[in-house]
């Protein structure tokens, strides 16, 4: 999973290498305070589990560099999102 970080495909996906490295960082921080992953993962969520929501189009940055989550086909994730930190936090 790692060496799609490799790969142009999603560098361009998210907007260059620093949106990606900001996205994967404010992800981990949510998911290291107990959001709930947007894709299935075995065990603790971690790297793997955030390359694999950008590839799924499932988060992504907005103008302001903050994280974005399309709950579209998301597993069991409830609208309720409160167990993810604030982005203010980071």
């Amino acid at each position: 999973m790692l060496d799609q970080l490799k790969e142009e495909q999603i560098v361009n996906k998210v907007g260059g290498r620093f949106k990606l490295s900001t996205l994967i960082q404010k992800r981990l921080v949510q998911l290291n305070r107990g959001a709930r992953p947007l894709v299935d993962v075995v065990g603790k969520p971690g790297m793997d589990t955030v390359i694999e929501e950008i590839m799924h189009d499932k988060i992504f940055l907005d103008h302001s560099d903050n994280v974005i989550m399309a709950m579209d086909d998301a597993p069991d994730v409830e609208h309720d999102l409160d167990g993810g930190p604030s982005l203010d936090d980071i």
